[in-house]
């Protein structure tokens, strides 16, 4: 059945048409965003949600998405998402980051222009009769210092917008490196060294508990008389009161905003004071922006519904088209070790311990991980995913680590899982062939060759005679089919596995007639997903 996508804001044509061309089914419910309850009575029919701003999705609309796998936004923010409830959910939330960079990068720069110049003041006056020459004296964007804060995407094109201007750049951004800075043409400093030397500041971070009020009131003390701020990204990155006094007292000379703490702004102390250019949140207001954002959220949802290929997630490792075809018998390995030692494990998992060998640790690993720690989990609830399975890991307090190490033994690539509780650790490892089926090579350090089934036994013995028999009469016995048998052993008399695939789930008699025996430590039935 082809998969259904709900447009419930407004998106162009050429999108929704992308939906259709790709075989996905779509409806196009323009205004339906806007009426919550009948959002909450038709959103259990749709696998994927395509949204802009208008639509709420909270957790009470999510609790009625029994059908939703992902959920796109065209445009960046996403603060009309509950992505918590959405990661519970098992449900992918989407962003198109990158639609709408040069547009918001030339407001910025727009903006920059209009405050300089006093733009607006000089404009409204004209236009009431006025000529007042003399009252606009701006200053040159040549020569100036332009400190940029956050080097990202955007900032990084109004880096070099600004070059090209003949400005002098300073960026601070952490994550910015010497030599990616060096390239960009800019020179990296530390916020205070910015704050005191750049003549024009303009903000390029998202909203964190890190980046609230970075420019703060003691942050625009330390600036420069005379700077001019412009803020193109998100509301609550600048103290407004604090700018407003700012301004009064002349250490900041002009403000430009596009953002606003809280929105719709209809007051802000700022709003009315000489050299304050205000615009309401058109960062990404261009035909092109809107369109480019509404084409690629169509692409990414019918990519992630179609191929399983995930970009610009926000709540969920990224896996391109191309790693999605080289990594899918991986990532099914990945969540059959997973499922292996999940079903194993009866006791609290205080560790997740995930060894990468070889070609697998250039790999993705973080989709990796997800997929591993959704197997394990999928035990104990079977609703879990990758995109829910590590939020519940950190919600109960368990420990992740990934090793990644070069070939070290005799395949290419090989992924040990390791789950550690308070009594015990339980290893398991795993390799993908040519032919693409993920195998067992390993189990409690036993060395084996055993394809994955959807109905499997497991037992532990000592190698002593008697154990094929007993496995082969019992099954017989109760008319199970053996499909498949795989032994191992650590050494002759010591400790030793056994595998068996058969074609149906078995029957607690069947169980509790070999334990019975007191031949095996270990006696315990396995199921995998099996495509």
């Amino acid at each position: 059945m082809a998969p259904r996508v709900l447009v419930s804001d407004k998106l162009s044509e050429t999108a929704v048409q992308i939906f259709r061309d790709r075989g996905v089914e779509v409806d196009y419910l323009p205004d339906l965003g806007k009426d919550k309850e009948k959002l909450l009575a038709v959103i259990g029919q749709y696998d994927g949600l395509a949204i802009r701003s208008a639509t709420k999705v909270t957790e009470k609309i999510l609790a009625a998405a029994t059908r939703l796998k992902v959920i796109g936004r065209a445009g960046i923010g996403v603060d009309n998402v509950d992505i918590p409830a959405a990661s519970k959910k098992g449900v992918i939330v989407m962003n198109t980051p990158f639609g709408n960079s040069v547009t918001t990068a030339e407001h910025a720069i727009a903006m920059m222009f209009a405050v300089a110049r006093q733009l607006p003041e000089a404009s409204a006056s004209t236009h009431a009769g006025k000529w007042e020459k003399n009252r606009f004296m701006g200053v040159e964007l040549f020569n100036k210092t332009l400190g940029v804060i956050g080097a990202g995407n955007i900032g990084g094109i109004v880096c070099d917008r600004a070059l090209g201007l003949r400005m002098k750049v300073i960026a601070y951004d952490p994550f910015l490196s010497d030599e990616r800075a060096q390239k960009m043409g800019v020179t990296k400093v530390e916020l205070d060294e910015l704050l005191a030397r750049a003549d024009f500041i303009t903000l390029h971070v998202p909203m964190t508990e890190k980046t609230r009020n970075i420019l703060s009131r003691e942050a625009i003390a330390k600036m420069k008389k005379g700077v001019r701020i412009i803020n193109c990204a998100r509301g609550g990155l600048v103290d407004e009161a604090a700018l407003q006094e700012a301004l009064s007292a002349g250490q900041v000379a002009g403000v430009a905003l596009d953002v606003f703490a809280t929105e719709p702004a209809t007051e802000s102390p700022l709003f009315g004071m000489p050299n304050v250019v205000c615009t309401p949140h058109l960062g990404a207001s261009t035909t092109e922006a809107q369109e480019n954002v509404a084409l690629q959220v169509a692409e990414q949802m019918s990519d992630y519904l179609l191929t399983g290929a995930v970009q610009n997630a926000l709540n969920m490792p990224s896996v391109t088209a191309e790693e999605a075809a080289v990594m899918g018998p991986w990532l099914k390995l990945a969540a059959h070790l997973g499922a292996f030692v999940g079903q194993m494990t009866d006791e609290p998992i205080r560790a997740i311990n995930i060894l990468y060998d070889g070609a697998v640790a250039e790999m993705n690993l973080a989709a990796l991980n997800a997929a591993a720690i959704a197997g394990i989990m999928r035990a104990t609830n079977p609703d879990v995913n990758m995109v829910s399975a590590p939020v519940i890991a950190r919600e109960r307090g368990i420990q992740i680590a990934t090793t990644r190490q070069e070939k070290s033994g005799a395949f290419d690539a090989y992924i040990k899982l390791t789950v550690v509780t308070e009594t015990r650790e339980r290893s398991v490892a795993g390799t993908c062939f040519a032919d693409g089926k993920p195998r067992f090579i390993q189990i409690k350090g036993i060395n084996i060759d055993a394809e994955v089934g959807a109905h499997m036994l497991y037992t532990t013995n000592r190698d002593v005679p008697g154990i094929i028999g007993t496995l082969g009469g019992t099954m017989g016995k109760h008319g199970v089919n053996i499909a498949n048998f795989t032994l191992g052993r650590a050494k002759a008399g010591g400790d030793a596995i056994a595998i068996l695939y058969l074609d149906e789930p078995l029957k607690p008699a069947v169980i509790a007639e070999l334990q019975a025996t007191g031949l095996f430590q270990q006696v315990k039935p396995l199921q995998f997903e099996v495509a």
